[in-house]
């Protein structure tokens, strides 16, 4: 194979989508011949794992103990996997790369590919993961810039601790869903009409987005400590897109002194296929100048990924004589201050214990130039500027009936396949 070249496969259709060979991202279906299962994407279908370890397929993966792989991916989520570590996560990437290859037929010979190869068309994608714990980040200095000369228009945007560490906090994991799951308005208090009244409580008036990007992780040391950021790719498995939905009236009310609560609680949004790190490789850059020097734990700017983000907004009523879907923002990944090799690193710092399915999301990720803004919040500078959509549509916060859709890519190029993250969609549903 010359240089800059993808390797095919003889999946129809896969070449080229942006699910191909060199990508297979791992998600779980379900479908009318298999409860739960894992699989990893290719093309517009997804290859069930089950069946290529009971033919005996997959035997090469494990150097010992067969019936654990084989265990691991009968289950309903990934995290059994997660759990075997990188060693098993490179080879069984491997052996799969090589079975889906062109030319290859071990799949055909061994009389599964009908039943292992499911068209996603006519199958559910479920949570890949049972997730553990979720930590939230604030890794974008744009984001952190813009909201900070919002909330504090006379004083510096950054607190003087956002250089010097990665900021964030722990989320809900209980309310972590799937990709195209509806997304109920909250119920909560907001700030009072009068500075000496009762606060409010009613729907949520100012519903938000936010545009993300996470990393699922393996198991850390046992009984926790500290992951040095030199050993993050031990431990991460893989990316993917995440919208953390956000309830502004809720958190302006809350949120001091303890920091995010209720108006962060509702729900966050996760693609249903995780891209794996390796796949991610080629687009690995350098990243950002930090000033100052960050201190010696957190000393790696290796982690920096290139990588097209997109938000859409599809109004309510589209389709039926109102706007039709608009690009509201365009960004790219690689302009995050804080990379996920230091935001694990920081996690466990203090020792922490980092089990198999934690999740760990960038923050919002804005850039510096209009229409590069990662949620309402900024792009409408808090509801004073409204965003102005085809068929006369505005937008300050979202409306019940909106949809979001959060997609993105890594452009192909000299030794860079084309990959397509799988994307994020949520529809705003009315509160109850």
């Amino acid at each position: 194979m010359g240089r800059g070249q993808t390797p095919a496969t003889w999946v129809p259709g896969a070449d080229g989508s942006g699910f191909g060979i060199e990508h297979l991202p791992y998600g779980v279906i379900r479908s009318g011949a298999w409860s739960p299962r894992s699989a990893v994407r290719i093309g517009d279908r997804g290859l069930v794992l089950a069946p290529l370890a009971a033919a005996g397929l997959l035997d090469s993966v494990s150097e010992a103990d067969f019936g654990a792989l084989r265990r691991a991916l009968e289950g309903p989520t990934l995290n059994r996997l997660l759990e075997l570590g990188r060693p098993t996560w490179s080879r069984l990437r491997a052996r799969l790369t090589e079975l889906l290859s062109a030319g290859n037929t071990e799949v055909d010979d061994a009389g599964i590919a009908g039943d292992a190869l499911v068209p996603l068309a006519e199958a559910e994608a479920l949570l890949p993961i049972e997730v553990g714990d979720y930590v939230d980040f604030y890794s974008s200095i744009e984001h952190a810039s813009n909201v900070g000369r919002l909330l504090r228009p006379e004083g510096d945007p950054l607190f003087p601790n956002w250089r010097r560490l990665p900021v964030g906090y722990h989320g809900r994991s209980a309310n972590v869903v799937v990709s195209g799951t509806p997304i109920k308005r909250p119920l909560g208090q907001s700030a009072p009409e009068t500075p000496d009244g009762p606060p409010r409580f009613g729907p949520e008036s100012r519903l938000d987005f936010e545009l993300e990007f996470g990393f699922v992780s393996g198991e850390g040391p046992t009984g926790g400590g500290p992951i040095p950021t030199a050993a993050a790719g031990e431990h991460i498995f893989g990316f993917l897109l995440v919208n953390d939905w956000s309830a502004r009236a809720i958190q302006a009310w809350e949120y001091r002194p303890l920091g995010p609560f209720l108006g962060k609680a509702f729900a966050t949004s996760i693609a249903a296929w995780i891209t794996p790190l390796e796949a991610l490789e080629p687009f690995r850059v350098r990243g950002r100048d930090q000033d100052p020097a960050p201190l010696t734990y957190l000393s790696d700017r290796h982690w920096a990924l290139d990588l097209d983000l997109e938000v859409v907004l599809v109004p309510a009523g589209s389709g039926e004589g109102g706007a039709a879907r608009e690009t509201i923002s365009r960004t790219n990944a690689r302009g995050l201050y804080w990379n996920a090799a230091q935001q694990l690193a920081h996690a466990t710092v203090a020792g922490a214990a980092v089990r198999a399915g934690d999740l760990f999301a960038s923050g919002t990720i804005s850039g510096s130039d209009p229409g590069t803004q990662g949620c309402l919040l900024e792009l409408t500078r808090a509801g004073e500027e409204p965003l102005r959509l085809g068929g006369g549509v505005e937008r300050t916060f979202l409306e019940d009936g909106d949809e979001v859709i959060l997609s993105g890519a890594g452009a192909p190029g000299e030794g860079r396949p084309a990959i397509t993250l799988a994307e994020v969609s949520g529809r705003v549903a009315p509160a109850s």
